[in-house]
């Protein structure tokens, strides 16, 4: 984000003496550094309401729930961590926490998670194919409630601010089927081969205790058992796999979710409006059911959500006011004349392009660029709504590579940065897609 933020301002600048706009440029960073203010006061609302909400379904259980649909999937993606692996259940909360929204919760279980990944990879300082696999997984944003996106929306003016559900469920799925993908394929090239990171010193005079952590960790291992003097009734309990769940419920929640942009198609802006009361009955009505004291667990996360909103004031001041900077000095006019035909070609506003290229570096960053550009077309034009979904769609690709590997130093991440930015792609495209398809 460091290097964007100086580009932008110098291209500004830059603009401003080829065009002789000096004045607009200066009064547009004032300006624009107000209207963030203006913005996230007018968002306060919507976000506070909506992690309430969040907080109630994750009183109920929502997240543990939502584990036991996703593990079964991730024990067979990751056939080499066994099932009862530490790594095993911090994945599974990672990305059920993704799929919920609950982005705090989820990256104290990516980081966990990727500690004990490190526990089993072959060699240090280097991505193992399970490290590879999970970040293409994790920078995907595969995201069933986007209740941050809806909360914008709202708070934006827009007559229907869940009609971007179904385009983002679209989007963001197959942006996670683009990067496993990537990962499955990108593993058996060459240049990815792995082995190419020296080991430390101090480590070489223990290589057969690695190989063999390495070679057992394919086992279905219990942990509570003990390894000393095995008995045949200990090693049958030590060879018998841990049930990892059934795939019925997963396969449910798929023709569900299948169903509500089936309706959103054909019954179009009559379907889209029953989304929202739908949501937020359901999430409600999900914690009443489970036994929740509803109304003191919406104010739990409603505190949270407030805070939340007055702390991501300084960052939509830095980004609003260079884009203002950039668009008062006609830079981006140009760059919309320079690209605008070719992405038009496949029905992308060359306006979001700068979304596009921002997404994958720097989260609230594109949260920024989403709502100047919600806010200055509309929430509901064909701008608005597909700079939402593409925002709601995909992970910070970058953002995530450097904190997970880094907190357990990784040097080389192998085919992990290519994994993601493909999912970065087709979830741009596939919101644009989408948005074609079933809202214009």
């Amino acid at each position: 984000m460091n290097v964007a933020f100086i580009v932008i301002v110098m291209a500004s600048v830059l603009f401003a003496a080829l065009t002789g706009t000096a004045d607009a440029v200066g009064l547009a960073a004032l300006n624009g550094a107000k209207t963030a203010v203006e913005l996230v006061l007018s968002l306060a609302g919507s976000i506070t309401f909506f992690l309430g909400l969040v907080s109630i379904v994750e009183a109920g259980g929502g997240l543990a729930m939502m584990a036991k649909i996703i593990r079964p999937v991730l024990v067979k993606l990751f056939p080499e961590i066994p099932a009862d692996h530490p790594a095993m259940g911090a994945m599974v909360m990672n990305l059920a926490a993704n799929a919920l929204g609950l982005g705090n919760a989820a990256t104290p279980f990516g980081l966990k998670a990727m500690k004990e990944l490190s526990t089993v990879a072959p060699h240090k300082g280097e991505a193992s194919d399970a490290m590879c696999l999970f970040l293409a997984i994790n920078t995907s944003g595969l995201a069933i409630l986007p209740t941050g996106i809806i909360a914008l929306r709202a708070g934006l003016g827009s007559t229907d601010p869940a009609a971007i559900l179904p385009t983002t469920l679209l989007a963001t799925g197959a942006s996670t089927i683009a990067g496993v993908t990537a990962a499955l394929l990108l593993r058996r090239l060459p240049m990815f081969a792995p082995g190419q990171v020296i080991d430390p010193p101090g480590d070489e005079s223990a290589p057969d205790e690695t190989q063999g952590d390495a070679d057992t960790a394919s086992l279905p291992l219990n942990p509570s058992k003990s390894a000393e003097n095995p008995s045949d009734e200990t090693q049958a309990d030590v060879t018998e796999p841990e049930p990892v769940g059934s795939l019925w419920p997963l396969i449910g929640l798929i023709f569900a979710l299948g169903g509500l942009v089936w309706a959103v198609q054909a019954w179009g802006q009559a379907a889209s409006a029953w989304i929202l009361p739908a949501l937020v009955a359901g999430m409600v009505g999900f914690g009443a059911l489970r036994g929740v004291k509803v109304y003191e667990a919406f104010m739990v996360g409603a505190k949270e959500g407030f805070q939340l909103a007055l702390g991501i004031i300084p960052y939509l001041v830095a980004v609003l006011a260079v884009v203002s900077m950039l668009r008062a000095s006609g830079g981006i006019a140009a760059l919309v004349d320079a690209v605008g035909g070719i992405f038009s070609a496949v029905g992308m506003p060359a306006e979001v392009l700068p979304l596009a290229l921002l997404r994958p570096l720097t989260g609230s960053g594109a949260f920024a660029i989403t709502a100047e550009l919600a806010k200055t077309h509309g929430a509901d034009s064909a701008i608005g709504l597909i700079a939402t979904t593409m925002n709601g769609s995909t992970e910070t690709t970058f953002y995530v590579l450097a904190v997970y590997f880094g907190s357990v130093g990784v040097t080389r991440a192998r085919y992990a940065l290519a994994a993601g930015l493909t999912a970065d792609i087709v979830g741009a495209i596939v919101s644009v897609v989408a948005v074609n398809w079933l809202l214009l």
